[in-house]
């Protein structure tokens, strides 16, 4: 084992000029819009009727099945694949497209099957270190669409819109994830089979029988920061097993870029410590909190003095779609969002100063100032950040009720 890490920690910088870059694109779970997207997308293409077919009785499939399947994976799907460079890159434009097999991941079918990735971001490897990078992708097709699940997409359009441009739009993420054993699938820290004390001691908490998997948080934390992901902090949550990391201030589809470079990490940290990592808003059903990825937010209008107005003119704009934004939000929110455990009810929009069970939080800071930021605590932990950056700048800058 000690040859095996000498060899995964070789710098290759001693030897030759080339590098690695490790290609990352999202596939994300398929709900029922993706599913019915997708199998238009492979009408248009020609497919066959009866893999058309198959392809219906695998969403029958996925439906019946995914309860079940809730609690075992992270909530979300995350690939990657490494080629080689020439040399060293500093910006995502010198380094070339490539593809993969979209058959393979639910994304395209097998008679024409190449999903294009596009390079969009660049972060330095934390595991292979020197020059070699980790690159975000987006997924398109030959001819140069954007596959259904490429979030990104809309999202650089909104970003792009001269009237988001002018706002510079901050976002600060908080990612809570749990952190499962790995053959049992119960939370790290839990007798298996059974549970431990009542939530209370556990938030912010030190101490081996209060705090379960600190080295892996720890590990991630400083992976990021070395990658070049703006992690603000973390803490351990409510319920034990249970953690998180805080993402920004981020401008605009940087915040997306960087949550997930930073969940990747993560998958990448369990697996190697052989933990499993889950995203589920609600892990363990009871009187055990669940897991979201509260939105801090702010334009250049809201930091600017007398921005209280305005900030209390976009949650205005927010309750208004709030259907529109819970459906956009997260797969089984339903189950965190119960008006239990710090939340708000799902069918329910509030807003309130330094209010943790409504939908929007105020800070007191904000309010004294007269100007600052928000929280939107209705995403879940699996919430796709493209999605959720992207249209709540849309609802509050761009949208006219």
């Amino acid at each position: 084992m000690a040859l095996l890490t000498d060899l995964i920690n070789l710098d290759l910088s001693e030897t030759t000029d080339k590098i690695i870059a490790e290609y990352i694109w999202c596939v994300l779970s398929l709900l029922l819009f993706s599913w019915v997207f997708l199998l238009l997308f492979w009408v248009l293409l020609g497919v066959p009727v009866e893999r058309l077919l198959l392809f219906g009785l695998l969403f029958v499939f996925d439906a019946t099945f995914r309860d079940s399947l809730r609690i075992g994976g992270s909530g979300l799907d995350l690939r990657s694949k490494a080629r080689t460079l020439p040399g060293p890159v500093t910006d995502p434009s010198q380094l070339p497209k490539w593809n993969y097999d979209g058959s393979s991941t639910g994304q395209a079918p097998g008679e024409d099957s190449e999903v294009i990735l596009y390079p969009q971001a660049i972060f330095k490897d934390p595991f292979r270190r020197g020059n070699n990078i980790l690159v975000m992708c987006d997924c398109y097709t030959p001819a140069g669409e954007p596959i259904p699940t490429n979030k990104r997409y809309n999202a650089a359009k909104v970003f792009s819109h001269p009237d988001v441009v002018a706002e510079e739009p901050w976002y600060g993420i908080e990612q809570e994830y749990t952190l499962l054993q790995k053959d049992v699938k119960w939370p790290l820290g839990w007798p298996v089979g059974g549970f431990p004390g009542p939530q209370g001691p556990y938030y912010c908490s030190a101490g081996a029988d209060k705090s379960f998997g600190r080295d892996i948080v720890d590990a991630h934390y400083k992976a990021c920061l070395y990658a070049g992901i703006n992690v603000s902090g973390i803490n351990g949550e409510v319920m034990p097993g249970q953690w998180e990391f805080q993402v920004g201030p981020a401008v605009g589809i940087s915040a997306g870029d960087q949550i997930w470079v930073a969940r990747y990490i993560l998958e990448r940290i369990t697996e190697i410590a052989g933990v499993v990592l889950s995203l589920d808003p609600k892990p363990i059903q009871g009187d055990w909190n669940g897991a979201g990825a509260h939105t801090n937010y702010s334009t250049k209008s809201m930091r600017n003095d007398g921005g209280y107005e305005i900030i209390k003119t976009a949650i205005e704009k927010l309750g208004k779609r709030h259907k529109e934004h819970i459906a956009a939000y997260g797969e089984g929110n339903e189950r965190r969002l119960t008006g239990r455990h710090e939340t708000a009810d799902i069918n329910t929009f509030i807003w309130g100063v330094a209010n943790r069970g409504a939908s929007i939080r105020v800070g007191r800071e904000t309010e004294q100032n007269g100007k600052g930021y928000f929280e939107d605590r209705r995403p879940a932990s699996n919430m796709d950040p493209y999605v959720v950056t992207s249209m709540i700048a849309k609802t509050t800058i761009l949208w006219k009720p």
